[in-house]
């Protein structure tokens, strides 16, 4: 029988492995996956406010709705990619043909057509279905021989460390490079990242090596060119990253020299119809294409097919848990409860590429002004680089808002300008209004929880592996709880915050860093864990679809994230060119801080629940009884 990229082979030792204590090809899938969140968080930070602000011209409410569909059902394909990779192209193919469509969908997501918006977001939903679960699963592969089992959770914290250094450097360039020249460009350098990581992971060990470095070092200097041009709150960000790049380069060309993906992980479990099958695959793939541009452009169908099919995943793995022994049945079990938390988890926490976003753009005071508006400038013309620090005072008549900011914007850039200058004349109700500041663009904050994971991903793995040697690490579950809670502290911030705020309803940068900060912490103690987990526990013939069961949890939790969010929405459009009017700051504010208070709440009384349910789910776990695959 051919092996699978679930089975237990043994590989030789390397040098790398014995001082590191990981197989050299995690550094490999490291970077595959780096730059495949590169692509996707690029796009992420930029979707919401593209939809804004671009050519579609959607309200708060629309914008959201298409955005909980999308990302829902970027989450939901994952579990009929796993389930395609088990039973009949293997992991390899899946992932070649995920990250294929999804470059592809990037590219045409520069285009500005509406019906090539949505197929190029449905090329990105089935991409990532197959691209998603698979490469976890390659890796939880590698971590399945004796050795190097009891370093799986830290491989699955380095691989996560991955994700996120992809996804703190897509809002840095994608985000930045988008908002200020122009949305096709920060599209187009995701489309770069995502053809880079495919590259990686197809191409000969050489060709790998080309690839890494030029990518490593072109995007380092990327950050720190684009770093230069802003504040230090871009600039301190950006050479973190961009020395975290230069170090993860170093130790993927160091352990590429020592061995790669060996040829006999993620292959089908048998070559017969191999080929007939990757043929039947791609020719569903093109039928089904269009029908996921059709429910992205209809958020409420989406739902209700999300819903179809969770019912029958559920009732899939139910099924199949009766058919196993009483070990893996009450496992599976246990793999279901926490994908319930798992869900209320990421539908608060994904609030970040939506409300959070916007709130981001409306109400954080994002602006380091050269100088404030005094006294003495009252009654005098003065010549503004126009900001976010304008928005909230009065000029001609009425208050100057997001949306004339906006436009005003668009149009400095169809005549190729950066800046958007314009002379006003200075009245009492200016005097404090900042000058000729340098703003930070709202999708760059998007990057703080990500390199936050950089900054303590490690440091979490280190605290583990403490607590494991003197027998007081945290259980699982435990661990679900201390994420829900912190989840929970970082809406409070941002809700005190909201209470804090200036007379224009503009409110310190520092609450939503520090809430991004809460929010990561408690990510750490929840999502690497959680990945591990179901790698681990699932049986083995079984586990890229409880993989991909994992992350269609997430996809509920994407949906009731965009009718979270929906609670919001306070755009609509005016005129006949459907602009969007967005309030003041001031109209604005409470409508933020009141749902961000009541999901902080929510965050508590979910731990609360987990905690009482704990003893249960870790008898259910059977943490120290191997189980025979059952056949």
């Amino acid at each position: 029988m051919q092996a699978t990229g679930a089975e237990a082979i043994e590989t030789p030792i390397t040098p790398f492995e014995k001082r590191v204590g990981h197989h050299p090809a995690l550094f490999v899938l490291f970077f595959a996956e780096m730059w495949e969140r590169f692509s996707y968080y690029g796009m992420r930070a930029l979707l919401v406010l593209y939809m804004l602000s671009g050519f579609l011209r959607y309200d708060d409410n629309r914008a959201f709705g298409v955005y909980g569909a999308y990302t829902a059902l970027v989450y939901m394909t994952p579990f009929v990619g796993g389930i395609v990779a088990d039973k009949l192209i293997g992991q390899r193919a899946a992932v070649i043909i995920g990250g294929s469509l999804m470059a592809l969908g990037h590219l045409v997501m520069a285009v500005e057509d509406q019906y090539a918006f949505f197929c190029a977001l449905a090329l990105l939903i089935v991409g990532n279905g197959f691209f998603k679960p698979n490469i976890g699963t390659i890796l939880g592969s590698l971590y399945s021989v004796p050795r190097l089992d009891p370093n799986r959770d830290g491989a699955f914290t380095i691989f996560y460390m991955g994700v996120n250094l992809g996804a703190a450097m897509a809002p840095l360039l994608c985000g930045y490079i988008g908002q200020t020249y122009g949305w096709h460009y920060g599209f187009g350098l995701a489309t770069i990242g995502m053809m880079v990581g495919l590259a990686i992971f197809v191409a000969p060990t050489i060709v790998t090596q080309v690839m890494i470095g030029l990518g490593a070092l072109g995007s380092a200097g990327a950050l720190l060119f684009v770093g230069s041009q802003q504040s230090i709150w871009i600039l301190g960000p950006n050479v973190f990253v961009a020395i975290a790049l230069l170090v993860a380069m170093g130790l993927a060309l160091w352990a590429l020299a020592n061995g790669a993906l060996p040829k006999h992980v993620g292959q089908p479990r048998s070559k017969v119809a191999y080929g007939r099958n990757v043929a039947m695959v791609l020719g569903v793939i093109a039928l089904v294409v269009p029908v996921f541009a059709w429910l992205t452009s209809n958020p409420s169908i989406a739902g209700y097919v999300l819903s179809v099919v969770g019912v029958i995943a559920l009732g899939y793995v139910l099924f199949e848990a009766f058919r196993v022994t009483k070990i893996e049945r009450e496992r599976l079990f246990v793999i279901l409860i926490m994908c319930v938390f798992s869900m209320l988890f990421w539908a608060f926490f994904e609030q970040a590429g939506s409300s959070i976003n916007l709130f981001t753009d409306r109400n954080i005071d994002r602006v380091s002004e050269e100088r404030v508006v005094t006294q003495e400038d009252v009654g005098r013309p003065m010549e503004l680089v126009l900001t976010q620090e304008q928005v909230g005072y009065p000029q001609d008549g009425r208050v100057f808002t997001l949306d004339q900011l906006a436009a005003a914007r668009q149009a400095a850039q169809e005549r190729d300008e950066t800046e958007v200058r314009a002379t006003w004349t200075m009245t009492d109700e200016h005097v404090g209004m900042g000058v000729n500041g340098g703003e930070v663009p709202a999708s760059v904050f998007q990057a703080a929880n990500p390199i936050f994971i950089l900054i303590f991903g490690l440091v979490f793995t280190a605290l583990w592996g403490f607590l494991a040697k003197r027998h007081i690490e945290p259980s699982t579950p435990a661990k679900f709880v201390l994420g829900l809670v912190q989840l929970g502290a970082g809406f409070a911030v941002l809700w005190f915050g909201t209470q804090s705020a200036d007379g224009r309803g503009m409110v310190g940068m520092t609450w939503l860093v520090l809430a991004y900060l809460l929010h990561t912490t408690g990510e750490l103690c929840l999502s690497p864990v959680g990945l591990s987990m179901v790698s681990k526990m699932a049986p083995q013939r079984m586990v890229a679809t409880m993989m991909g069961a994992w992350y269609l949890a997430t996809a509920f939790s994407q949906y009731l994230a965009g009718l979270i969010a929906m609670l919001t929405g306070v755009s609509h459009e005016e005129g006949a060119e459907g602009a969007q009017v967005i309030p003041p700051p001031s109209e604005t504010l409470h409508v933020y801080g009141d749902v961000f208070v009541k999901i902080a709440i929510a965050s508590f009384v979910a731990a609360a629940i987990l905690a009482a349910l704990t003893p249960l789910v870790k008898k259910w776990m059977h943490e120290h009884e191997p189980v025979p695959e059952k056949r």
